[in-house]
Formats: C-alpha cells, sequence, structure tokens
C-alpha cells in the first residue's frame, strides 16, 4: 500500500532532545531541510552551540553556517514542533543495569508539549521492548493521549562513531522502525531527507531496537576473545598481534584486536540485552562472559605494570608511571566509561606515583566524572610507560625521547601495539 507522504509535505519542524554526539549531527542535518530546535538541559552545552562551537570537538563552525536551527534549554520552546527524535544518553549505573533516568525525563518533557497529529522518534540505545514497555506508557499516562490513534512514534538507532570522519551520519544506512505502517514510511521518508546512504525498514520498533544491541554486542565478544587469547598468548611468550598477523592472511578470518572496551556504545550495550533477558528468566552465558573478559582487562594490565616495577625498581614507593590518554578511543574528547581510568585508579591504589596525560580529554571533566587528575605535561623520567590510548600525537615518539623520559629497565607497554619493533632501550609490551 502507497502510503502518501503527508508528514513531509507540511515541513514539520523538528526538535531534537539532547544535544550530544548523537543528537547534534542530527539536529544540524535536519536543519539543511526543515526548522528545528535543538533542545538540551545544559545552559553551558546551548550557550556553546549558539555561537556554533561543539563541546565534543566532533563538528568544526562550517557545520553549523546557514542552519535553520533555534538551539534552547526552555521546554517552553518545543510546543512549536510536530516531530520529537530522542537522543539522550542511555548508560548503566554501577551494578551495569540499564539506567533509564535521563530517557524517562525526555519522555517527561514530550509529554507536557506533545499534541495530536505529532511523531516521536527514539534514537537512544535500549533494550528490545524499552520503547513499547516504558517509553510509550509513560508518554500516553502524562499527555492522555493514546499511541497510533492520537500520535505515531518510532524507533531509529543511531549509527554514530565518535571520530571517524569517514562513517557519517549522512552516508551510514538508518534503521526505522514505527508503531504502525504508516508510521513506519513517514519516519522512512524524513530520515531520507538526510541520509544519503537510504535507510533500512524495520519490520518493527522491538527489531530495530534489537538490531542495535547485536551490532555492540557482536564487536564486544569479538574483543573480548582477541583479550583473552592475548591472555593465554602472554603466558606463552608469544606476540598476540603478530599471531593475528599470520592468522589474517586466510580470506576468511575476521581481524579484531585485544584492548580496552569503554565508551558509551560497546562497553556499556551488552548490559542491555542481558538485563532483559534475565528479566525472562534467562541468564546470558556467552554475552556475560564476553563482558567479564574485557572488564577485567584494566586490571589485568595494571598487574603486569606493577609486576614489573617490583622486579626491576628498588624503591617500589617512588617508582613513578605515566599513563598516555585518557579518552575511550583514540583523537576524541570522549571520556564516557573511559577504562583507562579504572587502570590509573589500580595503579594508584598500588601507591605509585602516576602521571596521567591526554590530549584531547577536558581536565575538569575527568576530575568530575572519576576524580582523576591530568597532569599538565610530561616531566621527569618514568620506571613504566602506558600508551592506553593511540592518539596521533602519542604514536609518532621517537625512540631516543622515550629513552628520555624513561629510567633503565624501564617498561613501555603498548596497548595498541603501535610501537612494536620500533622501541629499543627498554623492555617493550604489548596486548
Amino acid at each position: 500500500m502507497l502510503i502518501p507522504p503527508t508528514l513531509i509535505a507540511k515541513k514539520p519542524k523538528i526538535a531534537v532532545i539532547g544535544l550530544g554526539y548523537v543528537g547534534l549531527p542530527v539536529a544540524l542535518h535536519f536543519a539543511e531541510h526543515l526548522s528545528v530546535i535543538g533542545f538540551d538541559r545544559s545552559e553551558e552545552r546551548v550557550e556553546a552551540l549558539k555561537t556554533g562551537i561543539d563541546p565534543a570537538r566532533e563538528l568544526d563552525a562550517l557545520a553549523f553556517k546557514n542552519r535553520n536551527v533555534l538551539f534552547t534549554s526552555s521546554p517552553e520552546v518545543l510546543k512549536e514542533a510536530q516531530v520529537y527524535i530522542v537522543t539522550v544518553p542511555t548508560p548503566v549505573n554501577s551494578s551495569k543495569v540499564p539506567d533509564l533516568t535521563f530517557l524517562k525525563k525526555a519522555c517527561v518533557t514530550i509529554a507536557s508539549v506533545l499534541k495530536q497529529g505529532d511523531y516521536i522518534i527514539f534514537e537512544s540505545t535500549v533494550y528490545p521492548g524499552c520503547t513499547e514497555e516504558e517509553c510509550i506508557p509513560l508518554v500516553e499516562q502524562l499527555s492522555g493521549l493514546k499511541m497510533g490513534e492520537d500520535f505515531k512514534a518510532g524507533y531509529s538507532p543511531e549509527r554514530i562513531n565518535p571520530g571517524d570522519k569517514n562513517h557519517s551520519l549522512s552516508n551510514t544506512v538508518k534503521i526505522v522502525s514505527g508503531c504502525d505502517e504508516t508510521a513506519l514510511e513517514e519516519i522512512a521518508r524524513l530520515y531520507e531527507l538526510i541520509i544519503k546512504a537510504g535507510v533500512h525498514r524495520a519490520p518493527s520498533i522491538k527489531i530495530a531496537e534489537a538490531a542495535k544491541i547485536v551490532e555492540n554486542v557482536q564487536r564486544d565478544l569479538n574483543i573480548s576473545l582477541m583479550n583473552e587469547l592475548s591472555v593465554i598468548f602472554d603466558k606463552m611468550s608469544i606476540n598476540t598481534l603478530d599471531v593475528l598477523d599470520a592468522a589474517g592472511t586466510k580470506w576468511n578470518f575476521m581481524k579484531y584486536f585485544p584492548g580496552l572496551v569503554g565508551g558509551h556504545c560497546i562497553g556499556v550495550d551488552p548490559y542491555y540485552l542481558t538485563y532483559k533477558a534475565q528479566q525472562l528468566g534467562y541468564n546470558s552465558k556467552v554475552i556475560a562472559a564476553g563482558r567479564s573478559v574485557n572488564d577485567e582487562m584494566p586490571h589485568y594490565i595494571s598487574k603486569k605494570v606493577v609486576q614489573h616495577v617490583i622486579r626491576n625498581v628498588e624503591n617500589v614507593s617512588q617508582a613513578r608511571v605515566l599513563v598516555l590518554g585518557a579518552t575511550f578511543k583514540e583523537n576524541v574528547s570522549d571520556i564516557r566509561n573511559s577504562k583507562v581510568a579504572v587502570l590509573v585508579r589500580d595503579l594508584l591504589d598500588y601507591s605509585l606515583e602516576v602521571d596521567f596525560v591526554d590530549a584531547h580529554a577536558s581536565t575538569k571533566e575527568v576530575k568530575d566524572e572519576y576524580g582523576l587528575d591530568i597532569t599538565d605535561k610530561i616531566s621527569g623520567t618514568y620506571d613504566a610507560v602506558i600508551l592506553a590510548v593511540a592518539h596521533d600525537i602519542y604514536t609518532n615518539f621517537s625512540t631516543e625521547y622515550l629513552n628520555s623520559i624513561t629510567r633503565t629497565g624501564a617498561l613501555f607497554a603498548d596497548l595498541k601495539g603501535v610501537y612494536r619493533g620500533k622501541v629499543s632501550g627498554m623492555k617493550y609490551w604489548s596486548l
């Protein structure tokens, strides 16, 4: 059945709720075609965006140019919109249980301004069923409106990859779903305005939610296998990266690498699925095991460094360690769920002196989030240097420079294998 494109024909005003890594690109892309309200509760963020500054430093000033967008922290302005796109964070709490606080607050805000004929589209990552079991009932209860009869809803999972300039919002296929056929088609046509790569129409909201979770569960499990292999091969005095180079010569070998798994997606999303599975009476085995392996890696690395220090430093209480990088991945400022912070805390718990540097991370954010101090600069000499995050600025040090900042017998722990075969004069170790 061909459904007329009535939503786009009305040139609806779009409201994007949450202007972080996901919401800001969505708002700016839609603002090339339609009028957009960019809403965020952080007045500081909103003021920065009004001047064309992205606090995350992902987008430059050109991305804001000639965009029909109003940035605001006032919920009252949202009444002007006909489409609400929710892009708020969905983290886990300290017990690894989904934290829907931001999502539910967004639902409350939307319910206060929702009108007949409006659309709500959720992009925040959730477990399958969350949109229809948690979000929509809350909106219906507070607004007095019914989905399907009074308003339409859908789910379109975000696929933003911070720091990735090749896979952008517009050139990455977008999954879309709706509460009925009309909603699905209208939402698909709306996103087709900004997604050059096209959209994939999922059969249901639950399937779209599950697809997002599976994308990251798969990567998490593959990396966890590499991390476990790294631990095993280390006991055999075999370099894991050399093994992967050899194995990678086969045509069907999928090349993943060991490392710290943090961030707002891979390190979080699997817990949403295992939580829902547990609610349904099933305790995950494979997914939970992969998460356990990856969560253990910072402790494994800190233990290796401390063992080296104990064996090679006469006065352990005066041992100095340099940690390069604080963010969850290279060349971004995002520190959410950073496993480097766990590693640094471990080293501090062993009473080591730790210099913690990062060329991209905000000193204030690191202090507020983890209670850790970013060191102003590299100074003196160290008994161990850990390349935790391969920011470009840290991947081109000369052997002479590394030797100049390390003491005799120092360890260079190269978690990404960037300096494999390139350093001398110190003990080299990689995952």
